[in-house]
């Protein structure tokens, strides 16, 4: 009961974000509810489970509708590059044992993603990886990682993100991104964004760490 009053409250404060300009600790918070909520829809889809007390409130409405968005352009971003989000820790060489590794890892690979610059596209890609590093988490027994991924991916959000995010409103702006009911979404801008941005990435995940 305790662990479901303070996720009621965590939520409450988070829809409260999105009524007025949201502070950086805010967009922080929003930041890893999304991941929680990201990761949760690809560990299901994987067939995978992770225990995460922290999703035993529903996601918030606006909240729900900016995951609904973010999940929706990962798929398009992983139908044009399937191979990109898939087994992200073999292509990176690096082992699931050391929590570290990984997050050092996770880190270096956001790094390139925004060493050009910030869209939505890239933001979309860094919650791609991240879910693609969860999964290889789980299915390699190591489920505490997920939760170290989710934090390290608030953290960057805090250092590199934040002032982008605030600038745009916060987090709803996304939803800018969806403008039509067409499932494909081929028809927007930001596809062609994805889809050139997935061979950088692509390109990143060979040059980007030496073999651990």
């Amino acid at each position: 009961m305790e662990v479901l009053r303070r996720s009621s409250v965590f939520a409450a404060e988070i829809m409260d974000a999105f009524d007025r300009s949201p502070t950086d600790k805010e967009l922080v918070a929003q930041a890893k509810a999304l991941g929680r909520e990201y990761v949760h829809a690809r560990l299901l889809r994987a067939g995978l489970s992770w225990s995460a007390p922290e999703r035993a409130a529903p996601v918030p409405g606006r909240l729900a509708e900016v995951c609904a968005v973010l999940l929706r352009l990962g798929d398009e971003l992983e139908m044009i590059r399937p191979s990109v989000y898939r087994n992200v820790a073999r292509q990176l060489h690096i082992s699931l044992q050391s929590e570290p590794v990984v997050t050092d890892a996770f880190l270096a690979v956001a790094g390139h993603i925004f060493s050009a610059g910030i869209t939505w596209g890239k933001v979309v890609s860094l919650y791609a990886v991240a879910a693609g590093l969860a999964v290889d988490c789980v299915r390699q027994a190591q489920p505490a990682m997920v939760h170290a991924l989710v934090d390290c991916l608030g953290e960057f959000v805090r250092k590199t993100l934040a002032t982008w995010l605030r600038r745009r409103g916060g987090w709803t702006d996304v939803l800018k991104c969806v403008v039509s009911t067409d499932p494909g979404l081929r028809s927007h801008w930001l596809v062609a964004a994805l889809c050139s941005f997935g061979r950088f990435l692509k390109a990143a995940f060979f040059v980007l760490l030496p073999e651990r």
